[in-house]
C-alpha cells in the first residue's frame, strides 16, 4: 500500500470516529443544558472524548504519510457518515435535501482527492509559528465574542462552530509540522509546539460541544467540517508548499471542487433550518388543538354549571299568612260549609 493509500484510509476511520463522537455530544448537549462546555458528569460524554482522541491520533497518522491539503478535506466526510449512523443508531430521520448535500459534499471531495499533488515534506519556522498561532487565537477570540454577543441561538450556535473549525484546522498545522520535525530531526528542538496543539485542540472540543445546544448535530458539524478544512488547506498550500495536479487549471478545478462540497454542506445547514421550522410549527399546531380540546369541555361545563357569584341574588320577601275565616255549617243534605256573603 502507498503512503497516499495507507494516508487516505486512516482518514476515513478518523472521519467515522469523528462522527460517532459529534452524535453523541450532540445527544449530550441536547439532555444536558446546564454545561454548556464540557459536561462532565456524563458517561456518554466521555465515550465522545475518547473517539475524539482516536479520531485525532488516526488523523495524526494520515498527516504523516499524506499532504495536508489532501488529509483536511477528508475530515469533511465526518458529516457525510454522521448522517446514516445516526438515522440507524438514533433514529433521526433524514430528508432529501440532506442527502443532496451529502452527496454534493462527498463528489467534491473526491475531485480534491484526484487533484492533489504530493509535496515535499515541510515543517513551520518558528516565526511561522508564531504567526499562526498569534492570528488563529486572535481568530478563535474575536469569533467566541461574536457568539456571546448575537441574541439568535442557531446563529450564536454556527459562530461558535466556526470557531471550533479555525481551532481544529490550526491544531492540525502545528500536528503536520511536528510530525515532519520528528521525521527529520527528532525531538529535539520540536516541543515548542505541543502547547499550541494542547490548546488548540482543547478549545475545539469545548467550542465544539457549545456549538450542539440550540442548533442540532448537522448545521454545527457541517460548519466545523467546512472551516476546518478551508484554515488547514489554506496554510498548507501557502507555508507547506503544496500545490494541485495540472497547474492552474487543476488549481481551478480543485476550486471548483471545493466550492462543490461547501454548496454539499450549505444544504446540509438549510436541511436542518428547515427540519427545526418543521418542528416549531408542528409543536405549535399541537399546542393549538390541545388548548382548543381543553376549552371545549370547560365551556360546557360552565354552560351547565354557573359558577356561584355570576347571578345577583335576590331576597325574596314572605307574605303573611292570613286565617282562614271560620265559616258556619248550614243545614242540607250534603253537610257543606257556607262562607258567610260578607267574606266572599
Amino acid at each position: 500500500m502507498s503512503a497516499l493509500a495507507l494516508s487516505v484510509l486512516l482518514a476515513l476511520v478518523s472521519a467515522v470516529a469523528y462522527a460517532v463522537g459529534a452524535i453523541l455530544q450532540e445527544r449530550v448537549a441536547a439532555t444536558d443544558r446546564n454545561h454548556l462546555y464540557a459536561p462532565l458528569r456524563h458517561p456518554a460524554w466521555w465515550v465522545a472524548m475518547v473517539l475524539n482522541g482516536v479520531g485525532a491520533l488516526l488523523h495524526v497518522g494520515a498527516l504523516v504519510y499524506g499532504p495536508l491539503s489532501l488529509v483536511q478535506p477528508m475530515g469533511a466526510l465526518t458529516i457525510v457518515f454522521a448522517l446514516p449512523i445516526a438515522a440507524v443508531f438514533v433514529h433521526r430521520r433524514t430528508g432529501a435535501l440532506a442527502w443532496r448535500g451529502a452527496l454534493m459534499a462527498t463528489v467534491g471531495l473526491a475531485g480534491l482527492l484526484s487533484l492533489t499533488a504530493k509535496a515535499d515534506s515541510a515543517s513551520l519556522a518558528d516565526g511561522e509559528e508564531l504567526v499562526v498561532a498569534g492570528a488563529s487565537l486572535g481568530t478563535v477570540v474575536v469569533l467566541f465574542a461574536v457568539a456571546r454577543w448575537v441574541r439568535r441561538p442557531v446563529v450564536r450556535s454556527m459562530v461558535l462552530a466556526g470557531a471550533a473549525g479555525v481551532a481544529f484546522g490550526i491544531a492540525s498545522v502545528f500536528i503536520k509540522s511536528l510530525a515532519v520535525g520528528w521525521s527529520s530531526h527528532g525531538l529535539s528542538g520540536q516541543w515548542e509546539a505541543v502547547p499550541a496543539v494542547l490548546v488548540c485542540a482543547t478549545a475545539g472540543v469545548l467550542l465544539s460541544q457549545a456549538s450542539y445546544r440550540d442548533a442540532g448535530l448537522t448545521a454545527p458539524l457541517a460548519t466545523v467540517t467546512v472551516v476546518n478544512p478551508a484554515v488547514a488547506s489554506a496554510v498548507g498550500l501557502t507555508l507547506f508548499g503544496e500545490s494541485f495536479r495540472y497547474g492552474p487549471t487543476g488549481a481551478a478545478l480543485a476550486l471548483a471542487a471545493g466550492l462543490l462540497a461547501a454548496a454539499g454542506l450549505i444544504l446540509l445547514t438549510t436541511n436542518h433550518a428547515q427540519t427545526e421550522q418543521a418542528r416549531l410549527e408542528q409543536a405549535a399546531a399541537q399546542e393549538a388543538e390541545g388548548a382548543r380540546g381543553t376549552r371545549a369541555p370547560q365551556a360546557l361545563q360552565a354552560a351547565e354549571e354557573p359558577s356561584e357569584g355570576l347571578l345577583p341574588s335576590v331576597p325574596v320577601q314572605q307574605q303573611p299568612v292570613r286565617p282562614k275565616p271560620a265559616g258556619r255549617r248550614q243545614g242540607g243534605p250534603s253537610g257543606q260549609t257556607v262562607t258567610p256573603p260578607a267574606l266572599r
